[in-house]
């Protein structure tokens, strides 16, 4: 399937797995791009040597294109920034604000620079500062959301810029890929799918977590500190969502999560850890390989296309 976001990167499929903190690592990264996606290294607040060496062990396991989601919030984000460069990586997605500052230096070395945004004004802005395309990200996703529903964003931001627009939030399957595509998006971002690929190095009790996941089971805390997180439901979110009904402060609510999310990726706590995922998370009964995941969604992504073909538009 060729669309203007592959031919960008030089990827065979139009999905980008998404740069999650503590799980998209080498590893995930370079399986994605060897089965013909666009696999990410997640940078998040890891030490700049750290992401250094992750970019490196990527390149020792694909001969594909591989990039770095930057974290702009990260106090190291500005040398995370060089790091790219210097070590010729081709493909940057950032999140938490806005890449203005690099954007220079990136475009100077051939960097395609992807946003994720949550908004129109946010993807118009990104436009006009050089972006190559944005991932408009609905509130469906897992990890920090904003308040738009995918469906909603995508076909917005779609009309309100010229560059290729990527859909994110909620996709897990090839009806989901095939939907974004009706949307007007040129490929899709997961991340929830492949938290339980075979090559994701996350904990068997998170990815078993996932799986077990019914519809209903994801939380979104933090909405009272305007720093909203989807998880899925366990002890900490009962007690995190608690502290804000009785109006918990800031700093009491961040003591709850403080290094939550490597517990559970990490350790395997996912009774008091934040085992963030998308609402997606019910679709998920099994890990694949990442291949497997690939081949699969672009299967039904066709199945669908010719459901639709047979039975509705031919009518």
């Amino acid at each position: 399937m060729k669309t203007k976001i592959t031919e960008l990167l030089g990827i065979e499929y139009p999905i980008i797995q998404g740069g999650m903190a503590w799980v998209a690592e080498h590893k995930l990264a370079a399986a994605v791009s060897n089965a013909g996606g666009l696999g990410l290294i997640g940078a998040a607040s890891a030490p700049p040597e750290v992401v250094r060496d992750e970019i490196r062990k990527c390149r020792a396991l694909t001969e594909k294109p591989f990039g770095v989601n930057v974290m702009l919030l990260n106090p190291n984000a500005d040398e995370v920034a060089k790091i790219i460069v210097e070590e010729g990586v081709k493909v940057v997605t950032t999140g938490a604000g806005s890449p203005s500052k690099y954007m220079d230096m990136w475009k100077k070395a051939g960097v395609k620079v992807i946003p994720v945004v949550a908004s129109v004004a946010m993807a118009k802005m990104m436009e006009r500062a050089g972006a190559d395309a944005v991932v408009a990200e609905g509130m469906e996703s897992g990890g920090h959301i904003g308040s738009t529903t995918t469906m909603a964003l995508v076909p917005q931001v779609v009309d309100a810029v010229q560059i290729p627009v990527i859909a994110a939030g909620g996709i897990g399957d090839g009806r989901g890929l095939a939907a974004a595509f009706m949307l007007g998006a040129k490929a899709v971002q997961m991340g929830t799918r492949f938290v339980v690929a075979e090559e994701s190095i996350v904990h068997e009790n998170y990815k078993n977590k996932l799986i077990k996941a019914s519809d209903i089971d994801s939380e979104v805390t933090g909405m009272t500190t305007g720093h909203p997180v989807r998880c899925i439901r366990n002890k900490m979110t009962k007690e995190y969502l608690r502290l804000e009904r009785e109006g918990a402060d800031f700093m009491e609510l961040e003591k709850l999560t403080l290094g939550s999310l490597r517990n559970a990726v990490v350790d395997g706590d996912v009774v008091n850890g934040t085992v963030m995922a998308g609402q997606i998370a019910g679709l998920i009964k099994k890990t694949q390989s990442c291949k497997e995941i690939m081949e699969e969604m672009m299967r039904e992504a066709e199945e669908t296309f010719r459901f639709a073909e047979e039975n509705i538009w031919a009518k």
